[in-house]
């Protein structure tokens, strides 16, 4: 059983929420989100934001908080080989009510059906609100190329 490291990142002023599944091996070493560096959403955040890519923990940060996004994983901990999404197994959700509680949460994203998946199995109905699903921002969605995964994400400045 491995438990999620990274704590979420939020602030009063967080209109959106994006939640991803378990962060990878990458992530949890580097103790922070989407730290592998063939994930592509600090790239197509940052295009959707119209700024230029973020590189350090620092910079994700002030990014993340600048542009009013909110970021966590919906599980809390699970059984999971390497960062294989499939392998998942035995999950504990994360509570989301600290941030719904502490900020306007005006929209919930899920970064691919596998959070999709645990979202609905273990949060939608405890917090009585649906997530959008976006296309994954994986490598192993190598279907959607950087300008298609940037044009569906752009719903989350409208």
């Amino acid at each position: 059983m491995i438990k999620h490291p990274i704590l979420p990142l939020f602030d009063a002023d967080s209109e959106i929420l994006i939640l991803g599944s378990f962060p990878s091996v990458k992530s949890r070493e580097q103790g922070f989100f989407y730290g592998h560096p063939q994930n592509r959403f600090w790239r197509v955040a940052a295009a959707v934001c119209e700024e230029a890519v973020p590189v350090t923990i620092p910079e994700k940060k002030a990014f993340l908080l600048r542009n009013h996004i909110a970021l966590w994983d919906v599980i809390a901990s699970c059984d999971i080989t390497g960062s294989s999404d499939a392998s998942i197994r035995n999950v504990t959700a994360n509570d989301l009510r600290m941030i719904l509680e502490a900020a306007d949460i005006r929209e919930i994203y899920v970064n691919g059906h596998t959070a999709e998946k645990y979202y609905k199995k273990y949060t939608e109905k405890s917090i009585g609100k649906a997530a959008v699903c976006l296309p994954s921002t994986s490598p192993a969605n190598a279907v959607w190329n950087l300008e298609r995964l940037t044009e569906a994400w752009r719903v989350i400045r409208s």
